[in-house]
């Protein structure tokens, strides 16, 4: 089935891509890497009046480190997260994460931002952003602001994104000291979105208790999630899968799981708390062994 018509705009710059969506509005439609616009245009599940195409938009394709900040610009392609090409080795959950994206042709094309910007509730990347306390930058009529993770995903492939806006980069803040990172997820098939993932990030003190733990879990939910109650448990805890497998089971999840045809909402309750503890595990050894910067 074909597309539903529409205007096209390829914008040569940040500023006409701005210009082409104030005007455009809810009308318009942001193409990045195209892994999730393209087939729900050619099912005609969106049917919007334009596509602003902002492919050929090379100042969002930047990379850098300033400090113990990573800022990714919305145009770097999951393959470079995988690869963790430069400045980005220094967040290795991305990488970890992005090994599990699809397929090799799909992490070639597809884009951090679309990703994020799409908002799939079972997709990696949104719930490493959340897990690492992330930053979205957008640009818009009103000039430029920042919107915390916690705030960015607002619901079901919904963000805070105003109309005539653009996602242009994440920040993503990085450990000092002795930390490590694990994502677990279960699939049907190997590159398939997740029925249920677990991202961990756990930081050690000097003594080898955690100072900080981190859970975000995708696909239980129509956003990303984080557990509060059990990164408040295993704060000064001394890391052990039983202290783990206690702390998962004693504390409420922060989860609306639903039931489809993939799993129930208690399956999905269950792979949450086997999960959680599995990447908890593999973050707490590789924070041990200062495997990780």
């Amino acid at each position: 089935m074909p597309a539903a018509p529409f205007d096209y705009h390829a914008p040569a710059t940040v500023a006409e891509a701005l210009s082409a969506l104030g005007a455009l509005g809810e009308d318009a439609k942001v193409l990045a890497g195209g892994q999730s616009l393209v087939p729900m245009l050619t099912l005609r599940l969106v049917r919007p009046a334009a596509v602003v195409d902002i492919h050929g938009l090379d100042e969002l394709r930047g990379v850098r480190r300033d400090g113990d900040t990573l800022e990714i610009g919305a145009l770097v392609r999951h393959r470079a997260l995988e690869l963790g090409d430069g400045p980005l080795g220094s967040c290795p959950l991305l990488q970890e994460a992005a090994a599990l994206i699809g397929n090799v042709r799909v992490r070639a094309m597809g884009t951090i931002g679309g990703s994020l910007a799409h908002a799939d509730p079972a997709a990696e990347l949104p719930a490493v952003v959340r897990v690492l306390d992330g930053v979205l930058v957008a640009r818009g009529p009103g000039g430029e602001r920042t919107i915390p993770a916690a705030e960015f995903f607002t619901g079901l492939l919904s963000t805070s994104l105003r109309p005539g806006e653009l996602l242009a980069a994440v920040r993503l803040p990085l450990p000092a000291g002795r930390a490590g990172y694990a994502v677990e997820e279960f699939t049907r098939r190997a590159g398939d979105f997740a029925v249920v993932a677990a991202m961990a990030a756990v930081e050690l003190d000097g003594g080898g208790r955690a100072s900080r733990v981190r859970i975000a879990i995708a696909g239980a939910g129509p956003a990303p999630v984080r557990l509060a109650a059990v990164e408040r448990a295993l704060a000064g805890v001394e890391p052990s899968e039983q202290a783990f497998r206690q702390a998962v089971a004693d504390h409420k999840l922060e989860i609306e799981p639903d039931a489809d045809m993939h799993a129930s909402a208690d399956y999905r309750r269950h792979l949450t708390r086997v999960l959680t503890v599995r990447a908890l595990v593999r973050a707490a050894s590789r924070a041990m062994k200062g495997a990780q910067p």
